[in-house]
């Protein structure tokens, strides 16, 4: 596969709108169609973003076979529906964080895209971003030693509407599925599963989760401190502390970003990165290389990694 990659967009909403406008940014693919629920919907949707064809239904956007990948950008609740229908039609799925509603659907997903060859991945796109590839970088090469304690959090103010995302139970509304994911994934790319979770959760008033801090404790003794909420802008600041020294990631960490490298004596260090956009368009990038290289997974974001972060999020859900 030479040319860019051709993406049928499942979904008209925000996340959708930013993903299409941040392809503009690579050379590795291009908006070919969009599917919505309504042929509206679609029609301006593939008029703002040059798409070729637009569709009324994601049955007709999954069959077209000038698609060669299907992004999933809808609610929650529809991702393991609209993923496992792409997948059924022999389509290369990315699909938005959170992966699915729980750990049974996520690894149901997984097992579907294992039985028909098919790439999968989460859209975990800060996973692909400059600062968090070159955070990886410098803690697996000893920079901060071993780490001890990783914190994170993503707290943003939504009004109180009852039909709103976060809000409304039958949209998959949520604190932790929707601004909680992120700092979790956070601490799972640098620690792996936790061996202990213990969370308190307060609730929204639909009564969905808005308000949750995690304390999750790991094999080797380190941990993570991590919270969201739905009702405050938080710092939104990351740091990961080691025995040699600790880095701490600006407000927004889970965005474009840049961060200081502080050894244990004080000196520090800083590092910035040039970044266009948003920043989703790393992760597109990262499937079209791996469809390039006939794999079917990422090792960025890989399969069995998503189904364990559901996992745990499940667990965390469990003390509400």
């Amino acid at each position: 596969m030479t040319k860019p990659l051709r993406w049928g967009i499942l979904g008209t909403g925000r996340i959708a709108h930013t993903f299409a406008s941040d392809l503009q940014f690579s050379d590795d693919g291009i908006v070919a169609a969009v599917g919505s629920r309504s042929n509206q919907s679609a029609d301006v949707f593939a008029k703002e973003f040059d798409a070729a064809r637009s569709y009324g239904s994601y049955e007709e956007l999954v069959a077209d076979d000038e698609v060669d990948a299907i992004y999933v950008a809808t609610p929650h609740p529809m991702h393991f529906e609209n993923a496992s229908l792409a997948l059924e039609h022999g389509k290369p799925v990315l699909v938005e964080k959170a992966f699915t509603m729980s750990a049974k659907e996520a690894r149901e997903l997984v097992a579907l895209a294992r039985s028909k060859n098919l790439f999968l991945m989460e859209a975990m796109w800060t996973r692909f971003l400059p600062h968090v590839l070159a955070l990886r970088e410098l803690v697996s090469k000893g920079y901060i030693g071993e780490i001890v304690t990783v914190e994170a959090d993503h707290g943003k103010w939504f009004e109180e509407d009852p039909s709103s995302r976060l809000f409304a139970p039958e949209l998959g509304g949520s604190a932790l599925l929707d601004l909680g994911v992120y700092p979790v994934s956070f601490a799972s790319m640098l620690l792996g599963a936790p061996s202990q979770v213990l969370a308190m959760i307060d609730p929204a008033f639909t009564g969905v989760d808005g308000q949750v801090g995690m304390l999750f404790g790991y094999a080797n003794g380190a941990q993570a401190v991590l919270s969201c909420t739905s009702g405050a802008r938080t710092a939104t600041r990351a740091c990961v502390s080691g025995t040699l020294g600790r880095i701490e990631i600006d407000g927004d960490f889970y965005a474009p970003n840049s961060f200081t490298l502080i050894s244990r004596d004080g000196e520090s260090e800083r590092f910035d990165f040039a970044t266009k956009g948003r920043g989703l368009h790393y992760q597109a990038e990262e499937v079209a290389k791996c469809l390039r290289e006939g794999l079917l997974e990422s090792a960025g974001m890989p399969l069995d990694e998503s189904v364990a972060i559901m996992e745990t999020m499940d667990q965390v859900l469990s003390f509400s």
